[in-house]
């Protein structure tokens, strides 16, 4: 893979004007962000292009039933560059991307895989997660499995523009109640697309 890729930063918050957005052409990872920016005209379009794209994957069991349905796939990164045409010049790199975040959608096969294998464990997906801390250049990517399982993989990022991450996979854990087995990690930077929002804890 390339050594750098873009994040897309992309309001998705249900009760709050948002107008931060960023475009990377079918590289890119889609965040909530909260926004302290008191939006202009573009607000209710904004708002339309978000309910629209929130619509597009409601039934799309994360991404796992777009999988199977290419004109969905399609439906949906269409909304996703249409929302990132609204918010191209705002800065998604900023202290406010420190939070932790929900996977909502995802084109990532391996994630997908996992998420849809889980049974195999005897167990079912709980959140599938991603905790990013700018201040400190970590992303973690942390997928549940209650009660007691998770897969833990660190990686560390490196802003480098207001509007794009790049991003290094260092290790990867899986873990259950009493046991824990070590993984390489695989990667730097992803072609994916990935649609999450802000979990409020």
């Amino acid at each position: 893979m390339a050594t750098s890729r873009c994040f897309l930063l992309l309001p998705i918050s249900l009760n709050l004007p948002n107008c931060n957005a960023n475009s990377s052409k079918r590289q890119r990872r889609v965040h909530n962000h909260a926004s302290r920016i008191t939006c202009s005209s573009t607000t209710n379009q904004s708002q339309s292009a978000k309910q629209e794209l929130l619509n597009l994957i409601a039934d799309q069991d994360r991404g796992l039933k777009t999988q199977k349905d290419p004109n969905k796939r399609s439906s949906i990164i269409k909304a996703i560059d249409d929302m990132a045409v609204l918010g191209s010049d705002m800065d998604t790199t900023g202290d406010s991307l420190s939070a932790t975040w929900r996977l909502l959608w995802t084109t990532e096969k391996e994630q997908l895989f996992i998420i849809e294998k889980a049974y195999l464990f005897g167990t079912q997906t709980g959140d599938v997660l991603q905790v990013i801390d700018v201040e400190k250049k970590v992303l973690n990517n942390v997928i549940t499995f209650p009660p007691d399982g998770v897969f833990f993989v660190r990686s560390n990022i490196e802003i480098a523009s207001p509007q794009r991450v790049n991003f290094r996979f260092t290790s990867a854990v899986l873990r259950g109640k009493n046991w824990e087995v070590p993984l390489p990690p695989f990667g730097k930077g992803l072609k994916l697309c990935t649609l999450m929002m802000r979990f409020e804890l």
